[in-house]
This record gives C-alpha cells, sequence and structure tokens, in this order.
C-alpha cells in the first residue's frame, strides 16, 4: 500500500495537474499564512504563492517522498520569498541580532501557551511580526506549521542547535509582553 508522501511524490513526477489542485486546496492557507509571517507583510504574498506552486509542479519529480512533504514544499516557499525579499532591501531572514535578548525563565509557560489561554491571537500576530524575521520565522514553522526541529533545520538550512536557540531566543523575547496574562 501505498503512503500519503509516496502518494505525492508519484503525483509530483506525473505532473498530474488534478493532483496539484488537491495539494493547493490543502496546502494553501498553511502556505499563504507561512508567506505573511516570513516576509512580514501580506502584499506581494500572491505573486508568492503563485510562483511557489508553479515551481512545485516544475521540481515536483525532485521529492523523492522518503520524508514528509512539508518540509520540502515550505523549504521551495522560502527559497521563493529570500529571492523576493533579496530583490528589494529588507532585513535578512538569515542575520542574526544577539544583542539586547532578554534570557527566558524556566518553568514558566511559553508565550503562545499563554497568549492561547488569553485568546489574544491578533496581539500575538502583532508582536510576531515586530521579531526579527529570523525569530519569527522558526516560531512560526513550530508552533503554527507543527514541525519538527529537524525538519526546520532542514528548511531554513541551519543545524538543529541553531534552529533550537533561535526558537529559545523568539520566545524570549515575546515573554514579556505575555507575562502576567492569566486564564
Amino acid at each position: 500500500m501505498e503512503s500519503d508522501t509516496q502518494g505525492i511524490a508519484r503525483g509530483l513526477r506525473q505532473g498530474d495537474v488534478v493532483f496539484l489542485a488537491t495539494l493547493v486546496e490543502q496546502y494553501q492557507y498553511r502556505l499563504v499564512r507561512y508567506l505573511v509571517s516570513l516576509s512580514g507583510r501580506r502584499d506581494g504574498v500572491d505573486d508568492l504563492v503563485q510562483e511557489t506552486w508553479l515551481r512545485v509542479l516544475e521540481r515536483g519529480g525532485s521529492y523523492d517522498g522518503r520524508s514528509r512533504f512539508e518540509p520540502w514544499f515550505f523549504r521551495v516557499a522560502r527559497n521563493i520569498a529570500l529571492d523576493s525579499l533579496r530583490k528589494r532591501p529588507m532585513l535578512s531572514l538569515d542575520s542574526e541580532e544577539e544583542q539586547g535578548r532578554p534570557a527566558p525563565s524556566c518553568g514558566a509557560p511559553s508565550p503562545y501557551t499563554l497568549a492561547a489561554r488569553t485568546q489574544d491571537a491578533e496581539r500575538l500576530a502583532h508582536s510576531l511580526q515586530a521579531l526579527d524575521p529570523v525569530y519569527r520565522e522558526v516560531l512560526v514553522l513550530r508552533f503554527q506549521e507543527e514541525l519538527s526541529l529537524q525538519e526546520i533545520s532542514t528548511i531554513v538550512g541551519a543545524p538543529v542547535s541553531t534552529v533550537a536557540s533561535r526558537i529559545y531566543r523568539g520566545l524570549a523575547t515575546l515573554r514579556p509582553q505575555f507575562e502576567g496574562e492569566t486564564a
């Protein structure tokens, strides 16, 4: 019996447009959400989404189906977004400024947990947009897209320890904005 990943790989290798439409339906919302979070803005994301799907169709044969589809897919989207960001001067997703980052407190709930308890998603979204892109990206992939550290490492092209550090620092930066909130 064929696994989901093998079925996706087969459909992409065949260039099946009907199959691609199914993938678009399944992943469109996640792709838009990821690209908006990655770029920090909504305008221009539709072009990035369209380019991502074209690239998935063109290069789908490179997905082998041995691992989950999401890391491969988000890596394609990330590369397109980075190309777009390089064309216009903005903050680099690959730069990391370590100065002035507060140390997280141990054992306390994460800012994501606190935001979920208070149902303050809009405030969390605004806080995420204020984060350095390098932290925002890994937090979105980890907590919204629920990818593993290894999968995120594959997407961003950084060691797992760097991904973990970026998550840790991103959460530490968010923590002061949500401390004192109760359920």
